[in-house]
């Protein structure tokens, strides 16, 4: 199992929303990088739902349950999707201020390329944000 963050700006789709919902399929990822790593992703795979914008925050974890198929939402190109549901919220958020203090998470992507909205997460990354 391999394990992925996806980033997600709160006013447009929420871990909230993800919770009412059940499941959604994770669209309107328009880059290359990002998409190849959608492309990664296998059905059973966890993720972490972060939301950016203001609130900067690990919300809640996800599972993977349909891997990459075309972008419906796509008008061009050769973009994914993938389809996600909820597994459990955090007891609390973490922050990105918080895991720039964890010393296991200094090399994370996320803390390196905070533009880049759906990311690879190592075995020792995710067991540190998990014990937070």
């Amino acid at each position: 199992m391999k394990h992925w963050l996806l980033k997600t700006e709160p006013s447009t789709y929420s871990w909230d929303d993800l919770v009412r919902d059940g499941r959604t399929a994770w669209t309107g990822v328009r880059n290359y990088l990002a998409r190849n790593t959608m492309r990664a992703m296998r059905v059973g795979d966890l993720a972490f739902v972060y939301h950016s914008g203001a609130e900067k925050a690990v919300r809640g974890i996800a599972k993977i349950v349909r891997e990459a198929y075309p972008d419906g939402t796509a008008t061009e190109g050769d973009w994914v999707a993938v389809d996600v549901e909820a597994v459990r919220p955090f007891t609390r958020s973490l922050s990105l201020g918080e895991m720039k203090k964890i010393p296991a998470l200094q090399q994370m992507v996320l803390l390196n390329n905070s533009r880049l909205s759906v990311q690879p997460v190592t075995g020792a990354e995710w067991e540190a944000i998990v014990i937070e």
